[in-house]
């Protein structure tokens, strides 16, 4: 049972090549999705878990008002007082985030898209960790085409969007984002396409040994940005 995660540049087409992976291995696709259920099991919006590193405060001050039980069980939660409250919200989600594709991973059978799932799992038997890029013109193109974006806007979409995610995985993982040797495959979209991408990914995820698999664990599935 297949476990493979997609870090990739933003318009690499991270989601697209993780749909026709699944597709041809019959295996769940977890991407926006799981920012959904971690935004589910701490009673807030996704917007909010998305924007966590910037809107932190926000999030702690919603997670003291609802007194959520399950920050007291983590660790992480509010402890009120007249003086005011003490809560972590990064670690909050980070914990819950960790916590879900951990789920999603040892049930097997899916496809992992971001949210450094290649740093977390690194020591998981059988997963293929995969990076996605391709040259800036070509991302271009596709954000351009996919969000109906001018092209200095999508340049600073481009740029903005990779420049957070590299920050989520330094500040938390204390790690390069954009090393190579996090990753079994690092493959140029913009070369050789989303299908022979998905060729790929495929051939090199049989060569692996399977990663064990826990039947009791549910999936939280969907696709999200590329």
């Amino acid at each position: 049972m297949a476990v493979i995660t997609v870090a990739r540049q933003f318009g690499a087409g991270g989601s697209s090549v993780a749909r026709i992976v699944a597709d041809r291995l019959g295996a769940d696709v977890v991407d926006k999705a799981l920012i959904d259920e971690v935004a589910r099991r701490l009673k807030i919006e996704p917007g909010e878990v998305e924007a966590e590193d910037e809107h932190g405060l926000s999030l702690a001050d919603r997670l003291v008002r609802s007194f959520d039980p399950l920050a007291f069980a983590m660790g992480t939660g509010a402890e009120a007082s007249g003086t005011g409250a003490l809560f972590d919200s990064h670690r909050a989600v980070r914990e819950l985030t960790e916590e879900v594709i951990r789920e999603v991973a040892g049930r097997g059978n899916v496809v992992i898209v971001g949210r450094a799932a290649a740093v977390l799992l690194r020591d998981l038997p059988g997963a293929l960790h995969v990076f996605l890029c391709a040259a800036e013109p070509v991302r271009m193109r596709t954000v351009m085409a996919r969000f109906g974006l001018d092209e200095p806007t999508a340049r600073q979409r481009l740029r903005d969007t990779d420049a957070a995610r590299a920050a989520y995985v330094r500040q938390t993982y204390s790690v390069d984002w954009r090393d190579p040797l996090l990753y079994d495959l690092v493959i140029n979209t913009g070369r050789l396409g989303y299908e022979v991408a998905a060729d790929l990914i495929l051939a090199c995820a049989a060569s692996l040994p399977e990663a064990p698999a826990s039947a009791d664990q549910q999936p939280a599935t969907g696709t999200g940005a590329e």
